[in-house]
């Protein structure tokens, strides 16, 4: 069996198809977009390349349901959940990389109150979701859960700081 590097998307995939059991390629796009998106985003295409290079290394098994479109239907091998455990046991500290858009836009030059004001929008309707989330389901997520939304909550209210900032500089 190939070794596989494993990096971020790889545990996404493994981590998805833990929690849903079995799990199509699709169903894992489906569950990503659905929980993790927010704060961990990864295109479709790379959902599928994971399962692939997932299921070449050995990390999940893989079987095509008969009849009808011929799913294909993936758990986790005992490897698979080796390494997913071994992942979620590893503290190791790796810088967050923002990648705000609206941010690097002002590093280049663009009008922060041209700027400001869409990023203030966005940003509080985010904010209003997710707090709706945790209003709503707060107290039916994992405790996991809940920190990985609180961090979202948190997220929000520090963009909309900082845009107010940005937008009382102007003036």
């Amino acid at each position: 069996m190939p070794q596989a590097r494993l990096t971020t998307p790889s545990f996404l995939v493994l981590g998805i198809v833990d929690t849903l059991g079995e799990a199509s390629p699709y169903d894992v796009k489906v569950e990503a977009a659905r929980t993790v998106a927010p704060f961990w985003s990864m295109p479709h295409a790379q959902v599928y390349a994971q399962c692939d290079r997932l299921v070449e290394a050995g990390l999940l098994s893989e079987v095509r349901q008969s009849g009808g479109r011929n799913r294909r239907v993936m758990t986790l091998t005992v490897a698979g959940k080796e390494a997913l455990e071994e992942w979620l046991a590893d503290p190791t500290f790796v810088p967050v990389e923002a990648r705000e858009r609206g941010i690097l836009k002002l590093w280049f030059g663009a009008r922060p109150e041209v700027h400001a004001p869409v990023q203030l929008d966005e940003h509080h309707r985010t904010l209003m979701e997710y707090e709706e989330i945790a209003e709503s389901v707060g107290e039916l997520l994992t405790r996991g859960q809940r920190e990985a939304l609180e961090f979202g909550i948190r997220y929000e209210q520090m963009m909309l700081d900082f845009w107010r900032w940005v937008e009382q500089r102007g003036s």
